[in-house]
């Protein structure tokens, strides 16, 4: 991820100049401000919904209404344990959480998760995760043998002249259609069925606003298009504003005209996510008849500990430093959110990150095969030792001592 900072800030300061000079705006079709927030995707109001707003659950009104009937209706979430994932972001790093699921899966105590999240690079483990150890096999070849040119393509400096962002994300686009199968969410459509939810995150750059897809309840919409916008975003959610093109997503405004959204990396607004605070989950277990106290498990792909790293007196590196700063203490807040809610709402949360010096290999580039093979394997062995959790009622309340 620090290398990649690095190129990224060199070839923006490098282009600058030649781009406010000549560069022309690229044409899009945006929504009006006028009604932004009543967008129809698909023809539907439902798919998503504000990351900042409280949304209506629909199996939350049918447990209030039903509650005889919710077990049938959702056996999957009603009268059971609750376990939940949210998988940050990280670039490369992202082969860590990989890692530790297999290796969970692996030591057999891996629940199937009720609720998981994704943000980033998590949005891409995010649909394997959900579907549960059948899918480790896919999730180990994707982070162990993926590497720069499978993800993005460098533009020549005249190419950037005519796009919106430094690297062409084909590459991605076919990684996302060759395992992000219509088979695949056909599967994620049959478990929210049952009740279980993917949720992942973009931001809306045009709203600066986060947004929560719930990828179920596209996936069970029947609409021949549902699998293509699955797809759009979780590309979308990876893909760093400037670096990779945004994913202009169509939407019909309130006065029936098609418009397109600007969507991008859902770590432009949190590295980490469970469900808006405005949500008062204590009234989501009582409608369901949870049972138990539930689980909330949070993987940070990244390194949450400051390294000590002496910044030479330049513009380039400077600017990396600090971004690479302002990303690790971003997701140290969230993880505190986080932490916050579940205490209001009486959930155990437990958290894993990479430790430092957990693997000997440098990265060569972006996305470096092997670096990512090492991680994923540091991962796995942590996943299948157990040791990999810290409970952060302890982690936090014990340093507030």
């Amino acid at each position: 991820m620090k290398r990649f900072f690095y190129l990224l800030v060199r070839h923006t300061l490098k282009l600058t100049l030649m781009v406010l000079v000549a560069c022309a705006e690229l044409p899009r079709n945006p929504l009006p401000e006028e009604g932004y927030e009543e967008a129809t995707v698909l023809g539907r109001a439902d798919l998503r919904y504000w990351g900042d707003k409280v949304p209506q659950l629909p199996w939350i009104e049918y447990a209030r209404s039903n509650p005889d009937q919710v077990v049938e209706k959702y056996p999957a979430v009603a009268r059971t344990e609750h376990n939940y994932l949210a998988l940050s972001g990280g670039g490369a790093n992202g082969a860590y959480g990989a890692g530790l699921l297999v290796g969970w899966s692996e030591e057999g105590s891996r629940p199937e998760f009720t609720l998981v999240t994704g943000i980033s690079i998590g949005a891409l483990t995010a649909p394997f995760a959900f579907l549960g150890t059948d899918y480790d096999g896919l999730l180990k070849e994707v982070y162990t043998t993926l590497d720069s040119s499978s993800i993005f393509l460098t533009r020549s400096v005249f190419g950037i002249f005519r796009s919106d962002s430094l690297v062409d994300s084909t590459p991605l686009t076919e990684v996302l259609e060759k395992y992000v199968t219509d088979e695949l969410i056909a599967k994620i459509a049959v478990q929210y069925r049952k009740g279980r939810s993917l949720w992942i995150g973009t931001t809306n750059l045009d709203a600066g606003r986060p947004v929560i897809w719930d990828i179920g309840r596209i996936a069970i919409s029947e609409d021949p298009a549902a699998p293509a916008l699955i797809r759009s975003i979780l590309q979308a959610s990876a893909s760093i504003p400037g670096a990779f093109p945004p994913v202009y997503i169509q939407v019909q405004g309130p006065d029936g005209e098609i418009y397109d959204e600007m969507h991008v990396d859902g770590g432009t607004s949190s590295q980490l996510f469970l469900y808006p605070q405005g949500i008062k989950w204590d009234v989501v277990l009582t409608a369901l008849q949870v049972k138990g106290r539930p689980k909330a498990y949070l993987i940070r792909n990244s390194y949450l500990e400051p390294a000590y790293d002496p910044v030479p007196r330049k513009m380039l590196p400077i600017i990396s430093r600090t971004m690479e700063s302002l990303i690790r203490t971003q997701g140290v807040g969230d993880a505190y959110r986080i932490y916050a809610l579940a205490r209001r709402d009486g959930i155990d949360v437990k958290m894993s990150w990479i430790p430092k010096d957990s693997v000997a290999v440098t990265p060569r580039e972006t996305f470096d095969p092997d670096y990512m093979a090492a991680l994923f394997e540091y991962g796995r062995r942590r996943g299948l030792a157990q040791d990999a959790w810290i409970d952060l009622a302890e982690q936090i309340e014990g340093k507030a001592h």
